[in-house]
């Protein structure tokens, strides 16, 4: 089936402000959480910064968004998933978002809500952009058996859709270059790198605190690491407990976050997820080492925070947290053997560890929020700059793993 036709790609051009009216920037999502989610501090991050540039207005709409400028677009509540909803009236959200009048219309999720974002959009002839946050065709590998072989029905199916939900927005942006090579393979060409970023103000290794150990019930010579996120599947979580399991004493893993799966194990310890982050910066940078074993982060915004925190990061060596290891700023582990990974984590004691920390701290502070969305709104300007196009209707797929848009 062919794509949904989109915009042309003339250079870029600066947005351009009518009289003093500030241009409408409106951000749609299901991937909003109550407390926690990557996707809702970027876009917390970006609203917070778009306040205080004074040709812009934000507008946040999303399953239980509250305050100003946020809408509550409603959903249904997904089982096992710490706190997500799904939003399924489809023609009402597109409604939710015409009223807004928006210039510049920003799909943060692939599912039903994109779907209304080119609805409202063409009806309003304004241009979109999809930012690719889940690594949706990983997911379908997993659902349709192993991920080498042949591709299964799951796997086509899901291609397919995403060519075509993908294929109807004027530019796509991805986290990482991973998963940006990712959706080019798939057959959307107009797939841009666009990172995260991170405070490194707040960030910082002066926020270690050496009575954490204390304050957790751990004895003074223990090797704290650190696991931030949600508690699910696809994050490995059995691969860093059998890893401590095998290090033993002084190893302790504090895992800080929510989900259906949080992780259990003698030298375990489960925390709450921390909002404030001021305190979790504090956690980053009195702690050994931070893990995660996800192999499906299409970014890795919770190892960037680390990394800024100047502490040693140990991840799995694949999507988007491979690739802040780049030139030696962090330890990539392969696979999920769990001896494997506590070799990883003891070589954090070796000679090289504080050069590793110096280059972490480096490289969080090229990815600086100040210094990654000045770039992305300069992505949003050059779309406002090619005009407004005509409404295109757009056609659902009506089957297999489409039904789900």
């Amino acid at each position: 089936m062919e794509p949904l036709p989109r915009f042309s790609a003339p250079p870029p051009a600066a947005p351009a402000v009518t009289g003093h009216r500030p241009l409408h920037l409106l951000d749609a999502t299901m991937f909003w959480h109550p407390q926690t989610g990557g996707v809702r501090r970027y876009l917390l991050t970006k609203r917070g910064w778009l306040a205080r540039q004074a040709q812009w207005r934000h507008t946040l709409l999303a399953p239980g968004a509250e305050g100003a400028g946020m809408i509550d677009c409603g959903g249904l509540s997904i089982p096992l998933s710490g706190g997500y909803r799904l939003p399924w009236r489809r023609q009402h959200a597109a409604e939710l978002i015409r009223r807004e009048a928006p210039d510049l219309i920003e799909s943060g999720d692939p599912y039903r809500l994109a779907w209304a974002v080119l609805d409202a959009a063409h009806s309003l002839g304004v241009p979109t952009i999809a930012f690719c946050h889940s690594n949706l065709p990983a997911m379908a590998a997993k659902l349709g058996g192993a991920p080498v072989g042949p591709p299964s029905l799951v796997q086509r199916s899901t291609e397919n859709y995403l060519r075509r939900l993908y294929g109807a927005f004027d530019l796509v942006l991805a986290p990482s270059r991973f998963m940006t090579g990712v959706l080019r393979d798939l057959g959307v060409p107009h797939a841009e790198h666009q990172p995260l970023g991170v405070d490194c103000q707040v960030f910082h290794p002066c926020r270690r605190d050496p009575m954490l150990r204390a304050a957790l019930g751990l004895p003074g010579d223990a090797r704290l690491l650190l696991y931030t996120g949600r508690f699910a599947p696809e994050k490995n979580l059995g691969v860093l407990v059998r890893a401590v399991a095998r290090l033993g004493p002084p190893y302790y893993l504090l895992a800080v976050g929510a989900g259906p799966m949080p992780p259990q194990g003698e030298r375990v310890i489960v925390l709450p997820h921390e909002s404030r982050e001021a305190m979790l910066a504090r956690l980053y940078a009195s702690a050994h080492a931070f893990v995660h074993a996800g192999d499906q982060e299409t970014f890795g915004l919770s190892a960037l925070e680390a990394m800024a925190c100047g502490t040693p990061i140990v991840v799995r060596a694949r999507a988007g947290l491979g690739e802040l290891c780049v030139d030696q700023a962090g330890i990539a582990v392969e696979g999920t053997d769990a001896e494997t990974w506590a070799e990883a984590v003891a070589s954090v004691q070796d000679p090289d560890t504080q050069l590793r920390v110096r280059l972490a701290r480096a490289r969080a502070q090229e990815m600086d929020w100040r210094e990654v969305l000045p770039g992305l709104v300069e992505r949003y300007g050059r779309l406002l700059g090619q005009g407004r196009r005509q409404p295109l209707a757009v056609q659902e797929p009506r089957a297999g793993v489409a039904r789900v848009g």
